[in-house]
């Protein structure tokens, strides 16, 4: 079988197929998870991409958009960002409509902003994402761990909220008058930043006599700390779509430096180390039997059949 025809194939089999990915801020979805979802929108797969907040307390991370404008109208521009990195992707997008609660920082840390994400009452940001699920109808759901990737008040609500909305979309007498109930077959948590990729990446530029970014960080690393390899079901493969990924984390200006150590590792040796991106699997309603390399592993022969 020739690439053509494997690709032929693989677009053949996922016709039908529709993917959620669930996110506290615009960015996210190019950070975890993008090369994913460029892999099987590229199969025929409809993917969405949910924002909860519009990243309105986010502040400006690459020093050559830091300027008066940009913070003046940083709502807007975070919009056209998110805009731009969805059409690079080619998925779908909706934004949730809540407002970012922001990092709060001090000791003691200072109490949420009235009215953000964070602390809006769970049953309206549940019925919210019920809507948008029902709506869509997906198979899959893709979100954050309960500590919510790290510790943002608005990640570990996006968990909370895509697993009450899991439960609660497919309930008919939830929500009754936010459509009509559906079942997502199974829900993932996205993990990445683990020890074991960083290590491989840092070693692999010594080794090429390079210098490398994340040996500071390596150092940091509590070594008493689990690696997310150790909770992970779930490699799909995704090496080529590393570079989808990179110009849809770049179209996020505000947030990405282009210079940063996000880049800094070549993709021919991502894709000859580290070719896959991480999951969790959290509930599922098929057959599944772990490890997997597919998201829609259990899921393909329900929807064809």
């Amino acid at each position: 079988m020739t690439g053509s025809d494997r690709a032929e194939t693989s677009e053949v089999a996922s016709k039908g197929l529709r993917l959620m990915a669930v996110h506290a801020h615009p960015d996210d979805e190019s950070s975890k998870g993008a090369a994913t979802m460029a892999r099987y929108v590229a199969e025929g797969a409809e993917v969405m991409v949910v924002t909860c907040t519009g990243g309105e307390a986010g502040d400006v991370l690459n020093p050559a958009m830091d300027r008066p404008e940009v913070h003046e109208h940083m709502d807007e521009i975070r919009r056209e960002e998110m805009a731009k990195a969805a059409k690079i992707l080619g998925v779908q997008h909706r934004w949730l409509g809540f407002v970012d609660s922001g990092l709060p920082e001090g000791d003691p840390l200072p109490p949420l902003p009235e009215g953000c994400f964070a602390r809006v009452p769970l049953e309206e940001s549940t019925e919210a994402l019920v809507r948008v699920m029902r709506e869509f109808r997906p198979h899959v759901v893709i979100t954050y761990d309960e500590n919510g990737g790290y510790p943002h008040p608005d990640h570990i609500r996006t968990h909370e909220v895509s697993m009450a909305a899991f439960e609660a979309a497919a309930d008919p007498e939830q929500f009754v008058d936010a459509g009509d109930p559906w079942q997502v077959l199974k829900v993932y948590y996205v993990h990445g930043f683990s020890r074991a990729r960083i290590t491989a990446f840092h070693e692999a530029l010594l080794a090429a006599g390079q210098e490398s970014p994340w040996g500071e960080w390596l150092e940091k690393w509590d070594p008493n700390k689990p690696d997310v390899m150790e909770r992970v079901t779930t490699q799909v493969e995704c090496a080529d779509h590393f570079e989808q990924r990179d110009d849809a984390l770049r179209a996020h200006a505000t947030q990405i430096d282009p210079t940063s150590r996000w880049f800094a590792v070549p993709l021919e040796i991502q894709r000859e180390l580290w070719s896959t991106e991480e999951y969790e699997l959290a509930r599922s309603l098929v057959d599944s039997t772990v490890p997997e390399d597919d998201l829609f592993a259990g899921v393909r022969e329900k929807v064809s059949s």
